[in-house]
């Protein structure tokens, strides 16, 4: 099976859209996205990667409806974002958001108890996705038992359940270590096989947009804006073995080649970046 087509519909878009953060004790205003273009085609997996501070998860964040942009419009299936997060967008962050008073399976349940979804929905949702998630073992635990990555497939279980169309994820394996995050990478590739959904993920590792995505955006130096659009062609029943061919050392190159000179503006280093 290939990737989803250039003509592929259109689930997610944003339209001329900037962030700029106001001035706080005489400060002045921070331009830290835009403007910004881009359509999520339906079922693709869209990867992110950029400078610190280039404005990556401000974008994450506007897409998701939980901040407003500056200027420009946001459209998820079709209706604008206004505010708030729509129905069928799930987010996960880096951040370990699992509840530590909670078992696995009660932080599972946790976003369905409190959209009032009966027990039995419930529990047939919960008991399926932690079994998809090797987590059924676990279902009794508490968060402090379990390995950062377990935590984390916590996290993207309690988010699976609620069944999104399109998810988010920001830097979600941004604490683990190399070896931890391909296997994670891995895990990450066979749930976005199965539910379909589209995913638009935020990372620092080349890698590991270049192993997950089928199109990775690079973005500038702040304000963040997106200087290429690259197409890996990547099947879509792949995994972290594709890490050991020739295209996935050229795709990284070419990231790298985009990023370099931005890397260093938003270090500071002007002069080196201009020398590029």
């Amino acid at each position: 099976m290939t990737t989803a087509p250039a003509d592929a519909a259109i689930h997610a878009s944003l339209k001329g859209v900037t962030r700029i953060y106001p001035g706080a004790g005489g400060n002045k205003p921070v331009h830290a996205l835009g403007p910004v273009d881009l359509d999520l085609r339906r079922g693709e997996f869209f990867g992110v990667v950029g400078p610190s501070g280039c404005g990556k998860s401000t974008l994450l964040e506007v897409l998701a409806g939980l901040q407003q942009p500056t200027a420009g419009t946001v459209n998820f299936e079709g209706k604008p974002v206004m505010g708030e997060v729509p129905d069928g967008i799930g987010v996960v962050f880096q951040e370990d958001a699992s509840f530590p008073w909670l078992t696995v399976w009660d932080n599972a349940a946790f976003g369905l108890r409190r959209a009032g979804i009966d027990e039995a929905e419930t529990r047939r949702r919960v008991d399926d996705v932690l079994a998809f998630m090797g987590l059924k073992d676990f279902a009794r635990a508490y968060p402090a038992q379990l390995s950062g990555g377990m935590r984390q497939r916590v996290c993207i279980a309690r988010t699976l359940v609620l069944q999104p169309r399109l998810i988010l994820l920001d830097e979600p394996f941004g604490a683990l270590d190399a070896q931890t995050r391909l296997l994670m990478g891995d895990e990450v590739l066979r749930l976005w096989r199965r539910t379909g959904a589209t995913v638009l993920l935020i990372t620092h590792a080349l890698d590991e947009a270049a192993m997950l995505s089928d199109r990775i955006g690079a973005m500038s130096a702040r304000p963040g804006r997106f200087m290429d659009i690259v197409e890996t062609h990547w099947p879509r029943e792949r995994d972290s073995t594709i890490v050991g061919e020739v295209a996935f050392g050229e795709i990284t190159g070419r990231l790298w080649e985009n990023l370099r000179g931005e890397s260093l503006k938003s270090l500071g280093y002007a002069g080196m970046a201009a020398a590029e």
